[in-house]
């Protein structure tokens, strides 16, 4: 028996827990609550996508004559996709690589339409690896079956979301509450027997559901309705992204039909207090209850009574992945787009850096809701513990840390706890592209396990850029992006077309940026969206200031995407297709020379952006100039010094040479023999592994002490070798 059932209900991600659950579960460990945590969506897929499952499917009665050709095809190949699909599953999960070679030999798994998609496979994937490409052809064998669910047994589903639509803006809960009234579907059938095992094994008496995504939600009122009707003594929460951003203003009834709690934004103490309501009340006593919607008196009421402050994130212990079948998830490659495939490929341990934003000012993000508005970063030494916690729970060495913006001068410092423990890990993160992301610091980051950055470019429109208050210029963008690169660390950019009273001019001049950044190489991943307009935003909040004008909808559910008209009158949709095709191009290096009308079916005006725009954001190289506040870093202890002497027409000059063996070189220096000295006494006095760092200033009032001009030392040839090879870091 447990107190609490954690569940993620159906679909999010393939290849890796969403988080939400095991952040709490680790909470819960803190104060010696018993839980058990359940991801639905994978068990869900395993059954379906197995032998007997895909059995199943192939045994529901269609009509031949009345399906598409694909589907007849598919149905006519169904015996080699019940033969092939345990197989391909494993391989997918990393059980059988070597099954590989017999994916890539065209022979083995059943083609349907997706995969007509394969003659663009070598342009797309370019010299891609034997067991990428195999993951990619599975993937395709896997989206071909999954076609035919839809077609023909259930129009909802979705690998990573199931129902989505009905959670969408959902102002009114009619349309969900009459399919929840309808019988269950083919994808329910499984759901609600995986949900009936886990109820028998744990036997809770509080059921927790993380909503994260709209595609989650008629999943998680499905499973609620089942517990109401077979297990009514189990009380029913919900809580998770989905709730904290849309049900904030829910008022009908009916939602609480299927649960008895629904938790708003951090919830360790409002479940922390419905555990103590549920399994240790006092009659005598007023429950107290956190930032929750029930029902009293057969009204939807919001209860905020008690007095318990939210814990600090140094206090809500280690996510803890216990329960969740790791080894069983599995990596797809759906498209190629290099930043894509690592949030579909490989498993990740999740962690944060700081809660909400440390910038928290852009107009279209939620930064009046708690996630977002409260920021709290974590200890570096902390953070690295729950690293360590983390590899020896899980076995796993990949972190995503899962910042709304990660702060610099905090990655700087796990980046450099890191390197003392002598840690290997893989991580990424997303991140404002501000200035503070030197080459100096992209490079330590690099050295530390980072990989990948994301980061929204939003509108690559300075104008833009001011009115979203992001606190960025492209020219500022071009030059972190450069740093990036040049450190081997990937870059993904978000971007968005049709802000409010972007002009066609805006849109088209943008996208002449974007296609520079890519030609210059110091952007390899993009992806493009349409503005949408949130309830809790700047914009939402006052879309007067803004020049849109929002359709008022009664709100009875869900409420955060609100339909808006702008002033502008433009059309933004139709750019979609032009802007996404033009990136996909892009991205694989290729096209830079066509005009940008070439990307669009309609007339389009001519950019007004230079053609070395981006070109000349790179001329000034702000990574050289001195900075007294900044942290020096030594990264080698380990130096070779030899002293020689140099002859020159009977003078004999004494000097050292100092060699540094680097992983993937060696430097030589030539210094006078009192300053090479004087730098290897400093190099070991100020190695990584000693905390406190000495700024450059010291550094310069310590050289002054023995020597004269500091600057001209600082920025000769041999010292500023040192520094380009990353043995001396200023951050």
């Amino acid at each position: 028996m447990k107190d609490l059932l954690l569940i993620t209900p159906p679909f999010t991600q393939l290849n890796t827990p969403y988080p939400a659950t095991a952040y709490i579960k680790g909470f819960l460990n803190t104060k010696n609550i018993s839980s058990y945590q359940v991801d639905l969506g994978i068990e869900v897929i395993l059954e379906l996508f197995s032998r007997d499952g895909i059995q199943k499917m192939f045994n529901k009665e269609i009509d031949l004559q009345d399906i598409s050709e694909n589907s007849q095809r598919i149905f006519a190949l169904r015996e080699e996709y019940i033969k092939t699909i345990d197989q391909v599953i494993s391989f997918l999960q990393g059980k059988t690589p070597t099954l590989a070679r017999q994916i890539c030999s065209m022979n083995f798994l059943p083609e349907a339409s997706r995969f007509n998609q394969l003659d663009d496979m070598e342009f797309a994937f370019g010299n891609m690896g034997l067991q990428d490409k195999a993951k990619h052809l599975a993937t395709l064998y896997l989206e071909d079956l999954s076609d035919y669910i839809v077609e023909n047994i259930d129009s909802d589903f979705g690998f990573s979301r199931y129902a989505e639509r009905l959670g969408k803006s959902a102002n009114s809960f009619d349309e969900l509450y009459s399919k929840l009234s309808d019988s269950q579907t083919f994808i329910d059938d499984f759901t609600l027997k995986i949900l009936q095992e886990k109820l028998e094994l744990t036997q809770p008496k509080l059921i927790c559901f993380s909503v994260p995504f709209p595609g989650n939600l008629y999943a998680g009122f499905r499973c609620a309705k089942f517990i109401k009707e077979n297990y009514p003594h189990i009380k029913i929460a919900m809580g998770g992204g989905f709730p904290n951003t849309e049900l904030r203003e829910v008022k009908d009834k009916r939602v609480f039909e299927f649960f008895d709690f629904i938790t708003l934004d951090d919830g360790e103490v409002p479940l922390e207090l419905l555990y103590q309501n549920i399994c240790h009340s006092e009659q005598s006593e007023e429950s107290q209850f956190k930032r929750t919607f029930l029902i009293e008196n057969q009204e939807v009421v919001y209860k905020n009574n008690s007095k318990k402050h939210d814990y600090k994130q140094s206090e809500i212990g280690t996510p803890d992945y216990t329960d969740l079948q790791l080894d069983r998830y599995i990596s797809v490659i759906e498209i190629a787009n290099p930043m894509h495939s690592l949030w579909s490929d490989g498993r990740w341990n999740k962690l944060t850096m700081a809660h909400g934003c440390y910038w928290g000012k852009c107009t279209f993000c939620d930064i009046s809701l708690d996630y977002i508005k409260i920021y709290e970063p974590i200890s570096a030494k902390i953070l690295v513990d729950r690293m360590e916690e983390l590899i020896r729970t899980t076995g796993e060495t990949g972190f995503h840390f899962v910042d709304e913006a990660a702060p610099p001068a905090l990655m700087r410092e796990v980046a450099l706890e890191i390197l003392r423990r002598n840690l290997v890990v893989t991580w990424w993160t997303n991140i404002r592209f501000e200035k503070s992301f030197t080459r100096d610091l992209c490079f330590l980051l690099k050295l530390s396990g980072c990989v990948a950055v994301s980061g929204g470019l939003e509108v690559a429109s300075d104008r833009l850029l001011k009115l979203i208050d992001k606190g960025i210029s492209v020219e500022q963008v071009a030059q972190v992006t450069r740093n990036f690169t040049e450190a081997g660390i990937m870059i993904h950019a978000y971007l968005m077309y049709g802000y409010p009273t972007q002009t066609i001019q805006e849109t088209v001049d943008s996208l002449e940026m974007v296609r520079q950044l890519f030609e210059m190489g110091i952007l390899q991943s993009g992806f493009w969206h349409q503005f949408a307009m949130t309830a809790h935003s700047p914009v939402g909040l006052n879309p007067e200031e803004f020049g849109v004008t929002p359709i008022k909808q009664e709100i009875l559910f869900a409420n955060n995407d609100i339909d808006f008209t702008d002033k502008t009158g433009i059309d933004h949709g139709k750019f979609s297709f032009g802007l996404k095709k033009s990136l996909f191009n892009y991205m694989h290096g290729i096209n830079f020379e066509l005009p940008l009308q070439e990307w669009f079916d309609f007339k389009i005006p001519k950019t007004t952006v230079h053609p070395d725009y981006i070109h000349d954001c790179l001329l000034e190289d702000n990574n050289f100039k001195f900075k007294g506040n900044s942290k020096v870093i030594f990264l080698m202890k380990n130096v070779i010094a030899e002293n020689r002497v140099k002859t020159k027409k009977k003078y004999h000059y004494p000097y050292t040479q100092l060699t540094f063996h680097l992983k993937t070189n060696i430097v030589a220096i030539d210094l006078e023999q009192k300053q090479a000295e004087w730098l290897i006494k400093t190099i070991g006095e100020n190695s990584i592994e000693i905390t406190k760092s000495i700024t450059l200033q010291q550094l310069k009032t310590n050289f002054e002490e023995n020597f004269d001009d500091f600057e001209l030392f600082w920025f000769s040839k041999p010292i500023q070798q040192l520094k380009e090879n990353g043995v001396i870091l200023s951050l």
